[in-house]
């Protein structure tokens, strides 16, 4: 598996994760926008967002037609895709490459769908490992009120499809508790750089900015 050693392409490939409401996409956001700033050669992507398959994963979600499984079987082509046109294009041409979730999402969410542990590892054994993987930890109840302070939670974003519970709020309390639950083991696992999203946006900002310049540094590139 890929995964599990450096790849030797000369561009950058940093990540972000954590669930819904940690944080992450504001943050990586402003990375972004820092970076841009400073390196120049930057490529940003987002999960479920491959040209080829996003559509059909959207029309599935409307109607509820997806399984644990064929959810799993979506998002990694999805990011078979992407990877393909994206990042794997990027690196080689010695760029920055900022990723708003990579496949620990679907080792986290997978699993807590229920679809094997293995089998979900395994068939994202093409994935390159990234160069930094960070990931904002948030307690279930903050998800949960940031989510809602905007919206109510989606179907599968709060685990209907799981029956875990016909109100939506205690639904998302158990199933993206089991996804922190599976974040939290890939620490020690994969070496993801824990991050507190219960801090404030410039607090997080400025940690996250020292450990990307301290890695860029390493990798021989300054940033101004």
């Amino acid at each position: 598996m890929r995964l599990s050693k450096s790849h030797d392409l000369p561009g950058t490939l940093i990540v972000v994760e954590g669930v819904d409401g940690s944080g992450k996409s504001t943050q990586i956001s402003l990375l972004r926008d820092w970076l841009i700033s400073t390196v120049q050669d930057v490529i940003y992507t987002e999960w479920n967002s491959s040209r080829i398959i996003s559509d059909t994963t959207k029309k599935a979600k409307k109607k509820n037609l997806l399984t644990p499984r064929t959810f799993s079987l979506l998002h990694a082509v999805d990011f078979a895709d992407r990877l393909e046109q994206i990042i794997v294009p990027a690196l080689k041409a010695g760029f920055v490459v900022l990723a708003d979730r990579y496949v620990y999402t679907a080792f986290a969410r997978d699993v807590s769908r229920g679809v094997d542990r293995e089998w979900v590892r395994n068939m994202y054994g093409f994935s390159i490992c990234p160069d930094l993987a960070l990931y904002f930890h948030v307690p279930i109840e903050t998800s949960l009120a940031r989510i809602c302070a905007n919206r109510a939670p989606k179907f599968y974003e709060a685990g209907m499809d799981l029956n875990l519970s016909k109100d939506p709020h205690e639904s998302y309390n158990i199933f993206q508790g089991r996804v922190i639950n599976e974040y939290d083991k890939m620490i020690d696992e994969y070496g993801l750089v824990k991050i507190d999203g219960t801090e404030t946006v410039h607090n997080q900002q400025v940690i996250l900015r020292n450990i990307v310049s301290k890695m860029l540094e390493q990798k021989n590139i300054r940033v101004r």
